[in-house]
């Protein structure tokens, strides 16, 4: 009976050197320099507060419409900003595009008492009417990621500013359709969960305690980046990348206490916006007031906000062009590769006035 011999040939070949490296790497990874961001060329030009409104002009400008990103009020906008080759920004400006970017800073304990409809009005309102004075433009493009969108289409529904163009990305508009663990939406909904101590004793809403909200919801063992770094720490390229999108999810920013109040019980408890109940400084916030060109995006593996969270608003507004556009990727990765620029080029092209 013949039998087989394992031979050298059969085994795994073992690169001791590589694997000193790919160790060394790795252990060594928290004493790196922390990675730069914000590579795109921009300046300021307008301030409130903690908030910055950016301005990126167009490398060589095609288009008259400038674009005005608002992004989530939970995490800082560099994922917009990711890196030389994957990022949204770069890619617009590229593209001939002037971008504008509504960057929130980092709330204080002295800024507990701002809400959304605050947000609304003071800044993002504010911020489109600079925008529009700097850029000498007669329409903008709103473009609203996250909550971000959210709060881009509230504004959008009681805007006396004229928006051309509203694209909303991985954006929660109906609150009814659960995001997270079936018990906690019927802790939440029955009043098991009070916000409103948590609020009156910390103010804000401590950025550890946002952190923990997400990893409960999409990753609550972190391990598996950890080990996906391990095995690809020789991949200088890799490893860079890695680096600022570990550094970015760990940068949660405190959220406002009578913001988060108006998002919990307003929102998640009684899904106000979708019923046309929620108002800004007594203005309802009507949704079907919205008459601008649409674009909703949603991301086909999006763990955090599902495509029934953000579907409804197609049919919510009065917009004769509106698209609906479902892309393969993940809440986050629909910015960090850059992809989301693309699909932002080729819908307002069409959309935007040459210059």
């Amino acid at each position: 009976m013949a039998t087989n011999t394992l031979t050298n040939s059969m085994l795994p070949t073992f690169d001791i050197e590589k694997e000193v490296e790919r160790w060394n790497v790795f252990s060594n990874i928290a004493n790196q320099p922390e990675p730069s961001v914000d590579h795109t060329p921009r300046h300021v030009v307008w301030k409130k507060n903690k908030a910055v409104l950016w301005h990126y002009p167009a490398v060589e400008k095609k288009y008259d419409i400038p674009v005005f990103f608002v992004y989530s009020l939970f995490n800082r906008p560099n994922i917009l900003d990711f890196s030389p080759g994957s990022s949204v920004i770069e890619g617009l400006v590229k593209s001939g595009y002037d971008v504008y970017l509504l960057d929130w800073g980092i709330a204080g304990y002295e800024d507990k008492e701002i809400n959304i409809e605050d947000y609304i009005v003071d800044y993002i309102r504010n911020g489109v009417r600079r925008a529009l004075r700097h850029s000498r433009a007669n329409e903008v493009s709103v473009v609203g990621y996250c909550l971000g969108g959210t709060l881009a289409a509230m504004y959008a529904a009681i805007a006396e500013e004229p928006i051309k163009n509203l694209v909303v990305a991985t954006v929660p508009i109906d609150f009814g359709v659960a995001a997270m663990p079936e018990k906690w939406a019927e802790g939440m909904q029955e009043g098991a969960f009070n916000i409103d101590r948590l609020i009156d004793v910390y103010g804000l809403i401590p950025p550890h305690y946002i952190e923990a909200m997400f990893r409960s919801v999409t990753s609550p063992v972190y391990f598996s980046p950890y080990v996906t770094l391990l095995n690809r720490a020789t991949d200088k390229r890799f490893v860079e990348k890695w680096r600022r999108m570990n550094k970015w999810t760990k940068e949660h920013v405190p959220f406002t206490g009578e913001a988060f109040r108006q998002l919990t019980n307003d929102l998640f408890k009684e899904n106000k916006l979708v019923k046309g109940e929620f108002t800004v400084r007594g203005k309802k916030v009507d949704l079907g007031n919205i008459k601008a060109n649409l674009l909703v995006v949603s991301s086909k593996n999006d763990n955090l906000i599902p495509q029934e969270q953000s579907r409804p608003l197609m049919d919510l507004v009065s917009s004769e062009d509106k698209t609906y556009q479902v892309v393969e990727a993940g809440h986050v990765s629909l910015a960090l590769t850059g992809k989301f620029s693309g699909i932002l080029d080729t819908w307002l092209c069409d959309r935007s006035k040459n210059v």
